[in-house]
């Protein structure tokens, strides 16, 4: 029997294994990814990209194709019964409702298996492709609490079938992540939660129709029922519709029975919810499915730091408010930095006990605003329905997007000095604003200094260095920096640029001064120092201190977390806490 060795072994190539595999290869931490489907997926499955989604897509360099290739969605209609009959529109409003702060204020729709291949292809010149079809028969973890503190150790073992040529294989793992439920379920791992009473057919179809808001999200509520209209990539259109019990329940079981329905009898409800406009398909259905509505989280994320599950493993939801792909790739890019920091050598294994710590959180979350929106869209029937659905719509904007999740106080989030950048939320994701930078004054936004690359950002917010008070601060904050007992050469582990990356943001006007004028650990390279002002066009730059609530004299010193949320905000002269932040879960350089 064949056997291997490998720092983490990934099981499952959906969205969220395709996620940390991209990423730990990026971060060239040894990585191995099987799936158990022999192809890729053709049509159909999860679709939306929302706002914040798509900013981490940009951290790796992959928005842009993303956004080439698929339908985005910039506007949700609602639809309630008319008097006359029929459905009537009741308003029209933005499909992102808390658009201030998102640099992608839109939602993109494109079916899985095309978002799978940007990954895949991302992947593939760093030498990592999809081992398959290929399925676990059995996981192993020890029981020597020695080994599994040890880093060194391989103390997870799993014995893979290659289908395609019916052998096995023994792979003996440092770390594991299960991207599927198999993982879960052999690891006894419980979900909460339980199943609802509602039941969805959904249809992808080219439409021949005279809905004047199909190229819109569309929420309808008739009197023969409901439906959830999302435009997609091309001139597809999916349709969501609500099933009754009696058309898809075997009567004896009461289990859903997916051979009692068709996708023509989910496109017959459909049209009769539609009317008086008409829906008709070109040509063949492309897709169809349904499924019964389940909020459950799972009840822990992980087993001893070792082994560990992420989206749809750990948490189920209805897909009506687009979160399943977009939840499930936010849970392993909050996962792969941590993997990557202890596997280095550079963090304590008690990293990635903040992993459960915030992703969890977030499930709940989602699952209790799930729960509602749900069954709210479901019934039609509360008092006020529409507008309350309208008004929850708007309402978890900031939510739903992804661009108002905050994690908690941690070892990685403090807030103690929240009020030096009172509008950067210690928790909450970077936001975006434009600069320019120094060196040319070229337009550029501070997400585009802020890659998943596995690096804290440190961005040294100063004055303008023209005047000498502010020039004295900028020294100090330098000399500091530089100083042997700094966190750069405390946690830089021989190079404090692979670990660190130092951006310096001037109130500085750009026809005053030069990136060379800066100190060198603030100037390091050309690209390295931005100024707040606007482009040699006026067109864009400038506003960003007041935007992220900074005293343009003073300053302040922000943490980007490699996730690209805001780890610490400090006093620019509080060297010292950023030291203390540090020291509270990475690991010096060896004397």
């Amino acid at each position: 029997m064949e056997e291997s060795k490998v720092d983490v072994l990934i099981i499952g190539a959906g969205p969220a294994g395709l996620m940390c595999a991209n990423a730990l290869a990026h971060a060239k931490i040894p990585v191995r990814i099987i799936d158990k489907r022999p192809g890729d997926i053709l049509a159909g499955q999860a679709d939306g990209i929302h706002a914040r989604t798509l900013e981490i897509l940009q951290s790796y360099g992959l928005a842009r194709r993303l956004i080439d290739e698929s339908a985005e969605i910039h506007r949700a209609a609602f639809y309630i019964p008319s008097p006359k009959g029929g459905i009537e529109r009741l308003r029209r409003m933005p499909a992102i409702t808390a658009p201030s702060t998102a640099r992608f204020p839109f939602t993109c729709t494109l079916h899985q298996g095309a978002i799978e291949a940007i990954f895949h292809d991302d992947m593939r010149p760093l030498g990592l492709e999809i081992d398959r079809p290929t399925i676990p028969t059995a996981i192993e973890l020890s029981e020597d609490g020695a080994e599994l503190k040890d880093l060194q150790a391989y103390p997870v073992k799993v014995v893979l079938q290659h289908l395609d040529r019916n052998d096995t294989e023994v792979v003996r793992a440092k770390f594991i992540l299960g991207a599927h439920s198999w993982v879960r379920k052999a690891m006894n791992i419980k979900m909460e939660g339980d199943m609802s009473d509602f039941i969805w057919g959904v249809v992808d179809i080219n439409p021949d129709t005279d809905y004047p808001d199909v190229r819109n999200l569309s929420v309808i509520h008739s009197t023969e029922g409901s439906a959830l209209l999302i435009p997609r990539e091309g001139d597809l259109l999916r349709l969501y519709v609500q099933l009754a019990d009696a058309d898809v329940l075997d009567p004896e079981t009461g289990r859903l029975d997916k051979a009692r329905a068709s996708p023509q009898k989910v496109l017959e409800m459909a049209k009769r919810i539609l009317r008086p406009y008409r829906m008709d398909p070109i040509g063949d259905i492309r897709w169809w499915t349904m499924y019964v509505v389940g909020q459950r989280v799972a009840e822990k994320y992980s087993v001893n730091d070792r082994i560990f599950i992420a989206g749809d493993a750990c948490h189920t939801h209805s897909p009506k408010a687009g979160q399943g792909m977009n939840a499930s790739m936010s849970d392993t890019h909050n996962l792969a930095w941590k993997l990557a920091y202890v596997l280095r050598g550079w963090a304590d294994i008690s990293l990635l006990g903040t992993y459960e710590f915030e992703r969890r959180k977030f499930a709940v979350d989602l699952i209790n605003f799930d729960r509602q929106w749900a069954a709210l869209f479901s019934s039609g029937k509360v008092k006020g329905s529409d507008e309350t659905l309208h008004e929850m719509f708007r309402r978890n904007g900031q939510f739903t997007s992804g661009i108002g999740i905050r994690y908690a106080p941690s070892s990685i989030v403090q807030n103690v000095y929240q009020a030096c950048a009172a509008n950067l939320i210690v928790g909450e994701r970077m936001l975006p604003h434009d600069f320019i930078c120094a060196s040319n004054a070229r337009p550029l936004n501070i997400h585009d200094m802020l890659p998943s690359d596995i690096r804290f950002k440190v961005l040294a917010f100063v004055g303008d260095i023209r005047v000498e008070a502010a020039a004295a601060r900028i020294r100090q904050l330098g000399e500091q920096l530089e100083a042997p007992t700094s966190f750069l050469h405390r946690f830089g582990h021989g190079d404090s640029s692979a670990v660190f990356d130092v951006i310096c943001v001037s109130s500085s006007s750009k026809e005053d001064v030069d990136w060379t004028d800066f100190p060198k650990v603030l100037s390091s390279h050309w690209s390295k120092v931005l100024l707040d002002d606007l482009d040699m066009h006026g067109r864009s730059g400038g506003g960003g201190f007041a935007a992220f609530g900074i005293d343009r004299e003073l300053g302040a010193i922000v943490i980007v977390r490699p996730d690209g949320h805001v780890g610490l905000v400090a006093p620019w002269d509080r060297i010292d806490v950023v030291n203390q932040y540090f020291a509270s879960f990475m690991l010096p350089v060896s004397p």
